[in-house]
């Protein structure tokens, strides 16, 4: 299947025709004959950077431009980077092994219905039928490498009822930009139509497809568009910007799910499949406080919902991460899922519906007890709530507290700790470090409460939480501070970083991946495109003052003081619009500052204290913690490399 170019723009052209705002006017660039742009808008800039003389000591501080600053930093980082590079190359070639040794078990986009099953490999949509997939009969309906997309990475698959079409979403693993590819399946498979800013997308016939757009990072609208008539038409606008919309399709494929969600409740409409052009129709009206979620069989709709008391759940005594099967046969009587944890690849379990029997699908070639103890711990917080932790570390590790430790955090959104299996965890492993996950409140792992009781003006509950698990870590002998280093990403960021600020003896290094660290100013600018959706989860001081002042108390950026610091690493995009560049480099810049002024100002019993390292790795593009397989792989090289340098460590085994 090949595209033209003029193909490709006639099909552009023709597409941009469901935006019905006047001041929507989008602008193709082809990415493989222009070099992506920046573009920098300065509401982001409102504070000016100061960074302090080149010269020895602290200087009069001077003023530097946005552009100055940046050059500043890379060419820091360029420096450290240098130092290091056989030690990265060295890392980078084991973490390569690993993947290679376990990508199989990661898995890809599988899609099995009727008679034929759909999947994803090497950027190329395929198919065969299900009697012939283990004989080499496949057919290739569609290949990235034929569209003027560069570096888009396969998201989502949806096939119509048909099977006469198949839509296809795709994301920039450099930006925030996303698109819907639909081809229709003939003997020669002919792309029909790119939709552009698509976020999600259902069939409800076989001609109409409805899908949501996301503009500056918000999705209110959901439109449907009829193959057979060729027109779109808007179905649903969500007018509070606090809501993000997605579509589902029940697994029976009788209803289309329109969910509106902000970071507390929920409503859901429904839409007939069978009669996919009336009004969708509301299941509940919101609720604040509510989430809840739709499933259709038999005619009777199946609701799950945080109204009333929860219930709990069992799993293997290893397992810290369940996902399920995408598409079932719904008339199925066995539930199939993968478990998996840190350090153990996923498993594929079936459960029998009729027998009641878990059954272990996946041949593994060692159980994971034989080479990892999974210990399960639970640290009192200030106020005496019991926070869980899980930690891993090598079986036949001695003399425990010497041994180097990573700590994860998180708990924003009610999201978990990811506990997903990720290879250069086992190296690490292998290396004889341990890795500790703190499920702290602000999180999810312990519900909706456990959620509510670490947001807001709760935020200090996850501080002191985190802080007792650390704690209770190094009381129990698993390391200590100077073999201790702290990792997160994006809003985890507020709780490392203001543990960074107020703790800093507890660890001796510590690791960010697009963090969340300038949460004031951020709530304060309600132009930038998350901070009315976010006043759920953080609060609202534009009207607010004691919300203002709760933030400032525990604000990475507001906390920074002359202090012994230890070092850190902070990876971020260039062109990220969650967690923009200038914040960053303003957190970077008071630091600096903060480190030189507590150097000049050390007494005598301090002067022996090592001054930190503080770097900051800007990447190009756009991604927000979603990097192509090789710059990923390059990132956790280098930001390993850090922390092995940091701990004094030699990173060969």
């Amino acid at each position: 299947m090949h595209l033209s170019t003029k193909y490709f723009l006639q099909i552009m052209k023709d597409t941009v025709g469901h935006c019905i705002d006047s001041k929507c006017s989008p602008t193709l660039r082809l990415y493989s004959q222009t070099k992506s742009q920046i573009f920098f808008h300065t509401k982001n800039f409102r504070n000016a950077c100061i960074v302090p003389s080149s010269q020895g000591g602290v200087q009069p501080w001077r003023q530097f431009s946005y552009k100055d600053l940046l050059k500043s930093e890379q060419k820091h980082f360029s420096a450290f980077k240098s130092n290091y590079t056989e030690k990265t190359e060295r890392l980078k070639q084991r973490l390569e092994a690993h993947y290679e040794k376990y990508s199989s078990n990661l898995g890809s986009l599988v899609i099995k219905i009727g008679e034929y099953v759909y999947f994803e490999e090497n950027g190329c949509i395929c198919r065969s039928r299900l009697e012939e997939a283990d004989e080499g009969n496949i057919e290739v309906l569609f290949n990235m490498e034929d569209l003027p997309f560069c570096d888009f990475l396969i998201q989502r698959i949806r096939i119509s009822p048909d099977h006469r079409y198949i839509a296809v979403g795709i994301k920039s693993a450099n930006s925030e930009d996303s698109a819907s590819i639909i081809v229709k399946l003939s003997t020669q498979p002919v792309i029909e139509r790119i939709i552009p800013n698509v976020f999600s997308f259902e069939w409800a016939t076989n001609d109409i497809l409805f899908y949501t757009i996301q503009k500056n990072l918000r999705c209110h609208e959901v439109y449907f568009y009829d193959f057979s008539k060729k027109l779109s038409e808007l179905v649903y606008t969500e007018q509070d910007a606090r809501y993000f919309v997605d579509l589902y399709c029940t697994k029976d494929k009788r209803f289309l799910t329109i969910n509106s969600n902000s970071k507390t409740t929920s409503e859901v409409w429904l839409i007939d499949c069978h009669h996919p052009f009336k009004p969708p129709v509301i299941v509940q009206q919101r609720t604040k406080g509510v989430i809840y979620h739709v499933e259709h069989r038999n005619n009777y709709l199946y609701i799950l919902t945080t109204d009333g008391d929860p219930m709990g759940y069992k799993l293997p005594a290893w397992a810290c991460s369940l996902e399920l099967e995408p598409h079932p046969e719904y008339t199925s009587s066995t539930c199939y899922f993968w478990l998996a944890s840190p350090v153990q690849p996923p498993i594929r379990f079936a459960y029998s519906l009729v027998e009641n029997k878990l059954i272990e699908l996946t041949e593994q070639e060692m159980p994971i007890a034989v080479n990892c103890h999974a210990v399960r711990l639970e640290a009192k917080s200030k106020d005496e709530i019991w926070v869980p932790i899980t930690v891993f570390h090598k079986a036949n590790s001695v003399e425990l507290h010497r041994k180097p430790l990573l700590i994860h955090v998180y708990g924003a959104y009610g999201t978990d700790v990811n506990m997903s299996f990720k290879p250069e965890n086992l190296m690490l492993i292998e290396d004889g470090w341990m890795l500790a996950y703190c499920h702290v409140r602000g999180g999810g792992e312990l519900g909706l409460a456990w959620h509510k009781d670490g947001c807001t003006t709760k935020k200090h509950n996850g501080i002191h939480d985190l802080k007792a698990c650390i704690n209770l870590l190094h009381k129990l002998g698993f390391s200590c501070p100077m073999y201790t280093a702290l990792a997160s990403l994006s809003a985890g960021g507020v709780l490392a970083g203001a543990l960074y600020n107020s703790d800093p003896h507890l660890i001796r290094a510590m690791v960010l991946q697009s963090p969340f660290l300038d949460v004031l100013n951020t709530m304060l600018d309600p132009h930038l495109p998350l901070t009315i959706e976010e006043q759920e989860e953080w609060g609202n001081p534009l009207v607010d003052e004691n919300c203002k002042e709760y933030i400032k108390s525990y604000c990475p950026y507001q906390n920074i003081r002359p202090q012994h610091y230890p070092s850190v690493f902070i990876t971020v995009s260039e062109n990220d619009q969650r967690v923009p560049l200038a914040g960053l480099l303003r957190y970077i810049c008071k630091l600096r500052k903060a480190v030189r002024d507590y150097a000049e100002a050390k007494t005598t019993d301090e002067k022996g204290l090592q001054m930190p390292s503080v770097i900051l790795d800007v990447q190009p593009g756009g991604s927000h913690c979603a990097s192509s397989w090789e710059d990923s792989l390059n990132q956790v090289a280098v930001q390993l490399t850090f922390l092995y340098n940091e701990l004094g460590l030699d990173t060969q085994k």
